[in-house]
């Protein structure tokens, strides 16, 4: 599906009541498939991380990113805005929390809205997913290379973030893991960690990993990004969500 879009830069009512800055994509056209929140990466509210609500909205999905780091200097590159959010130890759990219940507010009243919405998360927006799967009314959880799921940050990192392993029993819904095999955070140790407690718990799950791929596979911007792994990635997604999602309701 490649369908016509709209997509704009708008504010939301996030966490503490602070307006914060999103950037909304929805099919043109037809009603939308579902929902999706789009949780950027470390580096920050970045073109890509945009591009892929679009993508979301091209498939014929509403989609809605928002800026996890806006508060650290609203009007700042994004660049500046992570490095800032990074050194105060990462975006707080119950912050992400808020504003993200902000955003899939956002998607439920959509003119075209469906009942049921995903999130999708990459980097530290991969642990945010899984946040989300524990917490918020999600019918979908993609965790693309999220790390400190089940592990700790080391001590040399400035992510003062705890692990959520001991929280796998509260999971509301599936989840699709996406790993590269050559990562260091998460490692594979900590994916299958990740995925032994997900078994035990008998929460649905599909995990792949990816030979030849680190941190940031996905990433089309960046030296990291692997095509065969980003494509197979993109498939499963739309499959993941098309099984989850695609319902009349």
């Amino acid at each position: 599906m490649d369908g016509a879009l709209r997509a704009e830069q708008i504010s939301l009512r996030g966490y503490g009541g602070h307006e914060i800055a999103a950037y909304a994509a929805t099919p043109e056209g037809q009603p939308a498939r579902a929902g999706v929140l789009v949780i950027h990466h470390m580096p920050g509210w970045d073109p890509a991380s945009k591009e892929i609500a679009r993508r979301f909205a091209a498939h014929g999905y509403n989609a809605i990113c928002p800026n996890l780091h806006h508060r650290h200097g609203p009007g700042a590159a994004p660049e500046e805005q992570a490095a800032a959010a990074r050194a105060a130890g990462g975006t707080p759990d119950e912050q992400f929390l808020g504003d993200a219940a902000a955003a899939l507010e956002w998607l439920r009243a959509q003119p075209s809205a469906r009942a049921r919405n995903a999130c999708i998360g990459y980097c530290s927006g991969g642990r945010q997913s899984f946040l989300a799967a524990l917490s918020l009314d999600v019918q979908a959880a993609v965790v693309c290379y999220g790390a400190f799921i089940a592990e700790s940050p080391p001590p040399d990192s400035p992510i003062r973030r705890q692990p959520l392993l001991d929280r796998v029993g509260e999971l509301r819904c599936p989840v699709l893991g996406l790993f590269g095999v050559e990562d260091t955070h998460p490692s594979q140790d900590a994916v299958a960690t990740l995925d032994r407690a997900l078994t035990e718990a008998s929460k649905e799950h599909e995990f792949h990993s990816y030979d030849g791929a680190g941190h940031a596979f996905f990433a089309v911007d960046r030296p990291s990004y692997r095509v065969v792994a980003a494509n197979d990635g993109w498939q499963r997604v739309w499959d993941f969500f098309e099984r989850r999602l695609d319902r009349q309701s």
